[in-house]
Protein backbone atom coordinates (compact mmCIF):
# COMPACT_ATOMS: atom_id res chain seq x y z
CA UNK A 1 0.00 0.00 0.00
CA UNK A 2 1.39 3.22 -1.01
CA UNK A 3 2.03 5.66 1.89
CA UNK A 4 -0.43 8.35 0.47
CA UNK A 5 -3.18 6.01 0.79
CA UNK A 6 -1.79 4.98 4.35
CA UNK A 7 -1.81 8.25 5.50
CA UNK A 8 -5.82 9.09 3.66
CA UNK A 9 -6.87 6.18 5.53
CA UNK A 10 -5.67 6.99 8.70
CA UNK A 11 -7.35 10.75 8.24
CA UNK A 12 -10.84 8.76 7.03
CA UNK A 13 -10.62 7.21 10.06
CA UNK A 14 -9.69 9.80 12.32
CA UNK A 15 -12.57 10.92 13.39
CA UNK A 16 -13.80 7.96 14.90
CA UNK A 17 -11.20 8.31 17.60
CA UNK A 18 -13.51 10.25 19.35
CA UNK A 19 -14.83 8.92 23.03
CA UNK A 20 -18.32 9.67 24.34
CA UNK A 21 -19.15 10.20 27.62
CA UNK A 22 -22.63 8.96 27.61
CA UNK A 23 -22.33 6.48 25.18
CA UNK A 24 -19.28 4.87 27.64
CA UNK A 25 -21.47 5.69 30.83
CA UNK A 26 -24.64 3.78 29.21
CA UNK A 27 -22.67 0.67 27.88
CA UNK A 28 -21.37 0.43 31.52
CA UNK A 29 -24.63 0.55 32.14
CA UNK A 30 -25.96 -1.77 30.16
CA UNK A 31 -23.34 -4.43 30.61
CA UNK A 32 -22.50 -4.35 34.41
CA UNK A 33 -26.62 -4.37 35.75
CA UNK A 34 -27.78 -6.93 33.14
CA UNK A 35 -24.54 -8.91 34.15
CA UNK A 36 -25.24 -8.76 38.12
CA UNK A 37 -29.21 -9.04 37.44
CA UNK A 38 -28.31 -12.42 35.40
CA UNK A 39 -26.10 -13.52 38.06
CA UNK A 40 -28.69 -13.15 40.88
CA UNK A 41 -31.28 -15.00 38.49
CA UNK A 42 -29.25 -17.85 38.01
CA UNK A 43 -28.84 -17.79 41.58
CA UNK A 44 -32.62 -18.23 42.09
CA UNK A 45 -33.24 -20.48 39.31
CA UNK A 46 -31.09 -22.81 40.76
CA UNK A 47 -34.09 -24.04 43.66
CA UNK A 48 -36.19 -24.68 40.42
CA UNK A 49 -33.28 -27.07 38.14
CA UNK A 50 -30.17 -26.46 36.85
CA UNK A 51 -31.67 -26.75 33.73
CA UNK A 52 -33.17 -23.38 34.15
CA UNK A 53 -29.64 -22.28 35.42
CA UNK A 54 -28.04 -22.90 32.09
CA UNK A 55 -28.81 -20.59 29.41
CA UNK A 56 -28.93 -18.10 32.23
CA UNK A 57 -25.49 -18.46 32.70
CA UNK A 58 -24.79 -18.79 28.84
CA UNK A 59 -26.26 -15.54 28.37
CA UNK A 60 -24.40 -13.72 31.87
CA UNK A 61 -21.13 -15.35 29.94
CA UNK A 62 -21.71 -13.00 26.94
CA UNK A 63 -22.40 -9.81 29.41
CA UNK A 64 -19.16 -10.87 31.20
CA UNK A 65 -17.35 -11.00 27.12
CA UNK A 66 -19.19 -7.20 26.82
CA UNK A 67 -16.99 -6.60 30.64
CA UNK A 68 -13.97 -7.68 28.74
CA UNK A 69 -14.38 -5.31 25.78
CA UNK A 70 -14.92 -2.70 28.25
CA UNK A 71 -11.41 -3.61 30.13
CA UNK A 72 -10.14 -3.93 26.44
CA UNK A 73 -10.83 -0.42 25.57
CA UNK A 74 -9.76 0.91 28.34
CA UNK A 75 -6.28 -0.40 28.20
CA UNK A 76 -6.15 1.46 24.74
CA UNK A 77 -7.08 4.56 26.44
CA UNK A 78 -9.90 4.90 24.21
CA UNK A 79 -13.44 4.40 26.14
CA UNK A 80 -12.72 7.66 28.36
CA UNK A 81 -10.68 10.37 27.69
CA UNK A 82 -9.32 11.03 30.83
CA UNK A 83 -6.82 8.24 31.60
CA UNK A 84 -7.36 7.84 34.89
CA UNK A 85 -10.55 6.70 34.68
CA UNK A 86 -9.63 4.28 31.93
CA UNK A 87 -7.24 2.96 34.27
CA UNK A 88 -10.20 2.71 37.24
CA UNK A 89 -12.45 1.00 35.10
CA UNK A 90 -9.93 -1.26 33.46
CA UNK A 91 -8.85 -2.36 36.64
CA UNK A 92 -12.18 -2.99 37.82
CA UNK A 93 -13.57 -4.65 34.80
CA UNK A 94 -10.45 -6.88 35.03
CA UNK A 95 -10.87 -8.34 38.44
CA UNK A 96 -14.46 -9.19 36.86
CA UNK A 97 -12.47 -10.65 34.10
CA UNK A 98 -9.56 -12.06 36.03
CA UNK A 99 -7.40 -10.04 33.89
CA UNK A 100 -4.99 -7.53 35.17
CA UNK A 101 -5.01 -4.44 33.68
CA UNK A 102 -1.37 -3.09 33.45
CA UNK A 103 -0.17 -6.66 32.97
CA UNK A 104 -2.42 -7.10 30.13
CA UNK A 105 -2.50 -3.23 28.33
CA UNK A 106 1.72 -3.76 28.33
CA UNK A 107 1.32 -6.87 26.46
CA UNK A 108 -1.71 -6.06 24.16
CA UNK A 109 0.34 -2.74 22.77
CA UNK A 110 3.34 -4.95 21.62
CA UNK A 111 0.37 -7.28 20.19
CA UNK A 112 -0.35 -4.15 18.13
CA UNK A 113 3.01 -3.29 17.48
CA UNK A 114 3.78 -6.31 16.13
CA UNK A 115 0.88 -8.03 14.49
CA UNK A 116 1.64 -10.16 11.41
CA UNK A 117 5.37 -9.38 11.83
CA UNK A 118 7.71 -12.91 11.37
CA UNK A 119 10.18 -11.84 13.07
CA UNK A 120 8.79 -10.31 16.34
CA UNK A 121 6.49 -13.11 17.44
CA UNK A 122 6.08 -13.95 20.83
CA UNK A 123 4.38 -11.15 23.24
CA UNK A 124 0.45 -11.35 23.52
CA UNK A 125 -0.49 -13.07 20.14
CA UNK A 126 -1.11 -16.97 19.53
CA UNK A 127 1.93 -19.32 19.15
CA UNK A 128 2.27 -19.87 15.23
CA UNK A 129 5.04 -21.78 13.65
CA UNK A 130 5.94 -21.49 9.26
CA UNK A 131 6.04 -24.10 7.53
CA UNK A 132 9.38 -24.59 7.07
CA UNK A 133 10.15 -23.83 10.96
CA UNK A 134 8.25 -26.68 11.91
CA UNK A 135 10.30 -29.16 9.51
CA UNK A 136 13.37 -27.38 11.08
CA UNK A 137 11.90 -28.19 14.81
CA UNK A 138 13.09 -30.33 17.09
CA UNK A 139 10.39 -33.49 17.62
CA UNK A 140 9.82 -32.01 21.28
CA UNK A 141 8.96 -28.84 20.21
CA UNK A 142 6.63 -29.98 17.11
CA UNK A 143 5.02 -32.08 19.97
CA UNK A 144 4.71 -29.38 22.08
CA UNK A 145 3.61 -27.09 18.65
CA UNK A 146 0.73 -29.80 17.90
CA UNK A 147 -0.54 -29.84 21.63
CA UNK A 148 -0.90 -26.66 21.92
CA UNK A 149 -2.60 -25.78 18.41
CA UNK A 150 -5.14 -28.81 19.44
CA UNK A 151 -8.68 -27.03 19.82
CA UNK A 152 -9.17 -29.64 22.88
CA UNK A 153 -6.19 -28.11 24.35
CA UNK A 154 -6.74 -24.39 22.71
CA UNK A 155 -10.24 -24.11 23.51
CA UNK A 156 -10.70 -26.73 26.47
CA UNK A 157 -7.97 -26.45 28.56
CA UNK A 158 -7.06 -22.43 27.55
CA UNK A 159 -9.43 -20.93 29.35
CA UNK A 160 -8.52 -22.52 32.49
CA UNK A 161 -4.56 -21.90 31.82
CA UNK A 162 -4.79 -18.63 30.70
CA UNK A 163 -7.56 -16.86 32.91
CA UNK A 164 -6.85 -18.64 36.08
CA UNK A 165 -2.94 -19.14 36.22
CA UNK A 166 -1.24 -17.45 33.45
CA UNK A 167 -2.79 -14.27 34.48
CA UNK A 168 -1.98 -14.44 37.86
CA UNK A 169 1.55 -14.04 37.57
CA UNK A 170 3.92 -11.06 36.46
CA UNK A 171 5.65 -11.61 33.16
CA UNK A 172 9.95 -11.34 33.19
CA UNK A 173 11.04 -7.97 33.23
CA UNK A 174 7.62 -6.32 34.34
CA UNK A 175 7.77 -2.79 35.77
CA UNK A 176 6.91 -1.78 39.65
CA UNK A 177 3.60 -0.81 38.75
CA UNK A 178 2.62 -3.43 36.74
CA UNK A 179 3.64 -5.37 39.05
CA UNK A 180 1.92 -4.11 41.86
CA UNK A 181 -1.91 -4.09 39.62
CA UNK A 182 -1.19 -7.83 39.63
CA UNK A 183 -1.07 -8.23 42.85
CA UNK A 184 -4.04 -5.97 43.36
CA UNK A 185 -5.84 -7.88 41.09
CA UNK A 186 -5.19 -10.96 42.53
CA UNK A 187 -5.85 -9.70 46.09
CA UNK A 188 -9.25 -7.86 44.67
CA UNK A 189 -10.56 -11.43 42.39
CA UNK A 190 -9.81 -13.71 45.99
CA UNK A 191 -11.99 -11.03 48.32
CA UNK A 192 -15.09 -11.19 45.63
CA UNK A 193 -14.39 -14.88 45.86
CA UNK A 194 -14.67 -14.95 49.46
CA UNK A 195 -17.45 -12.45 50.09
CA UNK A 196 -19.40 -14.43 47.31
CA UNK A 197 -18.77 -17.79 48.66
CA UNK A 198 -19.80 -16.33 52.41
CA UNK A 199 -23.09 -15.08 50.76
CA UNK A 200 -23.97 -18.17 48.78
CA UNK A 201 -21.73 -21.13 49.67
CA UNK A 202 -19.14 -22.73 47.39
CA UNK A 203 -20.98 -25.13 45.69
CA UNK A 204 -23.73 -22.56 44.43
CA UNK A 205 -21.07 -20.20 44.16
CA UNK A 206 -19.22 -23.04 41.49
CA UNK A 207 -22.20 -23.92 39.79
CA UNK A 208 -22.95 -20.80 38.55
CA UNK A 209 -19.50 -18.81 38.52
CA UNK A 210 -17.65 -21.79 37.33
CA UNK A 211 -19.57 -22.33 33.78
CA UNK A 212 -19.77 -18.45 33.52
CA UNK A 213 -16.05 -18.06 33.70
CA UNK A 214 -15.20 -21.03 32.00
CA UNK A 215 -17.54 -20.16 28.96
CA UNK A 216 -16.79 -16.71 28.39
CA UNK A 217 -12.82 -17.12 28.52
CA UNK A 218 -13.50 -19.97 26.13
CA UNK A 219 -15.47 -17.71 23.66
CA UNK A 220 -12.78 -15.03 24.08
CA UNK A 221 -9.99 -17.06 23.40
CA UNK A 222 -11.98 -18.22 19.99
CA UNK A 223 -12.84 -14.29 19.21
CA UNK A 224 -8.97 -13.51 19.41
CA UNK A 225 -8.11 -16.65 17.63
CA UNK A 226 -10.67 -15.93 14.49
CA UNK A 227 -9.68 -12.49 13.57
CA UNK A 228 -6.23 -13.48 13.10
CA UNK A 229 -6.17 -17.16 11.58
CA UNK A 230 -8.14 -17.37 8.59
CA UNK A 231 -6.85 -18.43 5.22
CA UNK A 232 -5.55 -15.23 3.34
CA UNK A 233 -4.64 -14.00 6.23
CA UNK A 234 -0.78 -11.51 6.28
CA UNK A 235 2.39 -12.19 7.73
CA UNK A 236 5.63 -10.61 6.74
CA UNK A 237 9.05 -10.99 7.42
CA UNK A 238 10.17 -7.11 9.23
CA UNK A 239 11.56 -5.75 5.90
CA UNK A 240 8.68 -6.25 4.30
CA UNK A 241 5.79 -6.07 6.92
CA UNK A 242 3.18 -2.93 6.61
CA UNK A 243 1.68 -1.75 10.18
CA UNK A 244 -1.46 -0.89 7.45
CA UNK A 245 -1.43 -4.00 6.16
CA UNK A 246 -1.05 -6.25 8.88
CA UNK A 247 -4.10 -4.18 10.13
CA UNK A 248 -6.57 -4.14 7.00
CA UNK A 249 -5.22 -7.45 5.50
CA UNK A 250 -4.11 -9.73 8.82
CA UNK A 251 -7.18 -8.66 10.99
CA UNK A 252 -10.46 -10.19 9.93
CA UNK A 253 -14.34 -8.83 9.50
CA UNK A 254 -16.17 -11.18 11.76
CA UNK A 255 -19.71 -10.62 10.60
CA UNK A 256 -21.70 -11.89 13.43
CA UNK A 257 -25.46 -11.80 13.73
CA UNK A 258 -26.60 -8.50 15.11
CA UNK A 259 -27.21 -9.91 18.85
CA UNK A 260 -23.58 -11.30 19.28
CA UNK A 261 -22.35 -8.17 17.24
CA UNK A 262 -23.63 -6.41 20.40
CA UNK A 263 -22.76 -8.35 22.95
CA UNK A 264 -19.18 -9.14 21.55
CA UNK A 265 -18.87 -5.06 21.90
CA UNK A 266 -18.47 -4.90 17.92
CA UNK A 267 -14.86 -6.52 18.06
CA UNK A 268 -15.64 -8.30 14.92
CA UNK A 269 -14.96 -4.92 13.10
CA UNK A 270 -10.92 -5.93 13.91
CA UNK A 271 -9.26 -4.37 11.04
CA UNK A 272 -10.69 -0.81 12.12
CA UNK A 273 -9.50 -1.31 15.60
CA UNK A 274 -6.26 -3.02 14.38
CA UNK A 275 -6.00 0.35 12.11
CA UNK A 276 -6.78 2.29 14.83
CA UNK A 277 -7.01 1.19 18.52
CA UNK A 278 -8.30 4.69 19.51
CA UNK A 279 -11.72 4.26 18.06
CA UNK A 280 -13.98 3.30 21.29
CA UNK A 281 -15.83 0.02 20.34
CA UNK A 282 -19.50 1.58 19.65
CA UNK A 283 -17.79 3.76 17.18
CA UNK A 284 -16.21 0.81 14.94
CA UNK A 285 -19.42 -0.22 13.37
CA UNK A 286 -19.95 3.54 11.80
CA UNK A 287 -15.81 3.66 11.03
CA UNK A 288 -16.32 0.91 9.14
CA UNK A 289 -19.43 1.59 6.69
CA UNK A 290 -17.58 5.27 6.39
CA UNK A 291 -14.43 4.15 5.11
CA UNK A 292 -14.63 2.39 1.73
CA UNK A 293 -11.37 0.73 1.91
CA UNK A 294 -12.00 -1.11 5.14
CA UNK A 295 -15.33 -2.62 3.26
CA UNK A 296 -12.46 -4.50 1.42
CA UNK A 297 -11.30 -6.71 4.34
CA UNK A 298 -11.59 -10.57 4.63
CA UNK A 299 -15.03 -11.14 5.55
CA UNK A 300 -15.79 -14.29 7.56
CA UNK A 301 -19.20 -15.87 9.14
CA UNK A 302 -19.95 -17.80 11.86
CA UNK A 303 -19.81 -20.88 9.68
CA UNK A 304 -16.78 -19.91 7.48
CA UNK A 305 -15.11 -18.80 10.84
CA UNK A 306 -15.54 -23.00 11.97
CA UNK A 307 -12.70 -23.62 8.95
CA UNK A 308 -9.75 -22.18 10.53
CA UNK A 309 -10.03 -24.77 13.33
CA UNK A 310 -7.93 -26.67 10.49
CA UNK A 311 -5.18 -24.20 10.24
CA UNK A 312 -2.06 -25.57 12.09
CA UNK A 313 1.18 -23.47 9.98
CA UNK A 314 1.27 -20.55 7.76
CA UNK A 315 2.84 -21.20 4.27
CA UNK A 316 5.18 -18.35 3.44
CA UNK A 317 5.56 -19.04 0.17
CA UNK A 318 1.78 -19.66 -0.96
CA UNK A 319 1.09 -16.56 1.84
CA UNK A 320 -1.77 -18.83 3.42
CA UNK A 321 -2.45 -20.82 6.44
CA UNK A 322 -2.41 -24.88 6.39
CA UNK A 323 -2.75 -27.65 8.35
CA UNK A 324 0.02 -30.70 9.59
CA UNK A 325 -1.08 -32.62 6.36
CA UNK A 326 -1.05 -30.36 3.61
CA UNK A 327 2.05 -28.66 3.88
CA UNK A 328 4.84 -28.47 1.88
CA UNK A 329 7.88 -30.57 3.29
CA UNK A 330 11.28 -28.67 3.44
CA UNK A 331 14.81 -29.82 4.29
CA UNK A 332 15.92 -28.93 7.54
CA UNK A 333 18.14 -26.14 8.46
CA UNK A 334 20.38 -26.09 11.73
CA UNK A 335 20.76 -22.69 12.15
CA UNK A 336 16.74 -22.10 11.48
CA UNK A 337 15.95 -24.75 14.22
CA UNK A 338 17.59 -22.65 17.05
CA UNK A 339 15.78 -19.97 15.96
CA UNK A 340 12.32 -21.97 16.07
CA UNK A 341 13.28 -23.35 19.81
CA UNK A 342 14.28 -19.68 21.09
CA UNK A 343 10.89 -19.25 20.01
CA UNK A 344 9.29 -21.94 21.07
CA UNK A 345 10.67 -21.26 24.48
CA UNK A 346 9.66 -17.82 24.87
CA UNK A 347 5.83 -19.13 24.37
CA UNK A 348 5.86 -21.49 26.73
CA UNK A 349 7.47 -19.27 29.50
CA UNK A 350 4.72 -16.94 28.35
CA UNK A 351 6.51 -13.91 27.22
Amino acid sequence: MHQSNIAHLKKEVAPFEQTNLKLSIRQIINTLVPYILLWYAAYLSLSVSYWLTLPILVVASGFLIRTFIIFHDCCHQSFFQNRLANDIVGTITGVLTHVPYEQWKNSHSIHHATSSNLDKRGVGDIWILTVKEYEAAPLWLRLAYRIYRNPIVMFGLGPIYVFLLQYRFNRKGARRKERLNTYLTNLLIAGFYAVMVWAVGWETFLLIQGPIFYLSGLFGIWLFYVQHQFEDSYFENEEEWSYVKAAVEGSSFYQLPKPLQWITGNIGFHHVHHLSPKVPNYHLEKAHESTPPLQHATTITLKTSLKSLQFRLWDEENKTFVGFRSRKRHPRRVDHAKEVIRTGQAYMEGK
